[in-house]
């Protein structure tokens, strides 16, 4: 751990899933912070791929694709290779990313987003796309638990939205004895969250290990609005939010919140 930056001393909760969490530990111990990895959720597959699967292997039933996260950009490249689908196929559809990050994730597999909304929740897409999907047929790739904005406001448009469950979210094991364990002492001065389900996940985590409670005095750094609005659920004033709604933007949230 660096001695030096604004996070000098600080310890900082990442409950990020594990195989996302490199970067955000990383800039966090970067400006001086010790991050402690315990991941909330765990990315597991849906009960079936069928719809993703059918979409995959026939792109041509649709005019654009939604993608909501970066999870859900990987388990479609899975899919693809799984079922030896060229990408290349897929370049018939209009692309949309809700955030920065999917598009990045979706970029770097040859979609290129020609939509992405500056705010990181789903009514700034709707917004975004506007009357662009009106009498098209739109794919949207998601978790298999999520909010129905998208879905709801485009059918409202005029769209035809078939939604294929791409991945879901689970609680890891060995999370609750680890939250035992950190818990047991001093709490950390902060938790980041990048999603609902991490926040959801983070409380059944505190229950299952024994704990009432979040600690007295620990702040709360949330990606985005609709991640905030979950902790406020939960009685969880976030301490900062994220602006941009992505990792740097985490990291400069909680820098103001701690710093």
């Amino acid at each position: 751990m660096s001695q030096a930056g604004p996070l000098a001393g600080k310890r900082i909760l990442v409950t990020r899933a594990r195989h996302q969490a490199g970067q955000l530990s990383a800039e966090l111990a970067r400006l001086g912070a010790e991050a402690i990895e315990i991941p909330a959720i765990e990315i597991a597959p849906p009960d079936s791929f069928e719809v993703l699967d059918e979409a995959l292997g026939h792109p041509g039933h649709h005019d654009w694709l939604i993608v909501t996260s970066a999870n859900a950009v990987r388990a479609m490249r899975d899919r693809c290779a799984k079922l030896r689908i060229s990408p290349d196929r897929l370049y018939v559809w209009n692309v949309a990313a809700v955030g920065a990050t999917t598009a990045r994730a979706l970029d770097g597999w040859g979609l290129q987003p020609s939509v992405t909304p500056r705010e990181y929740v789903a009514e700034s897409l709707v917004e975004t796309l506007g009357d662009r999907t009106r009498g098209k047929r739109v794919l949207i790739v998601r978790a298999v638990v999520a909010r129905d904005v998208i879905p709801e406001a485009l059918r409202k448009h005029g769209a035809e939205v078939a939604i294929a469950e791409a991945y879901r979210t689970v609680i890891p094991e060995g999370s609750v004895k680890r939250i035992a364990e950190v818990f047991a002492g001093a709490a950390p001065d902060a938790a980041t969250f990048t999603s609902s389900s991490t926040v959801t996940n983070f409380f059944q985590l505190l229950r299952a290990a024994g704990f009432e409670d979040r600690p007295e005095g620990m702040r709360a750094i949330s990606i985005g609005p609709i991640t905030s609005q979950t902790l406020r659920d939960h009685g969880w004033e976030p301490a900062a939010e994220a602006d941009p709604h992505d990792v740097a933007g985490l990291v400069a949230a909680a820098v103001r919140a701690l710093a």
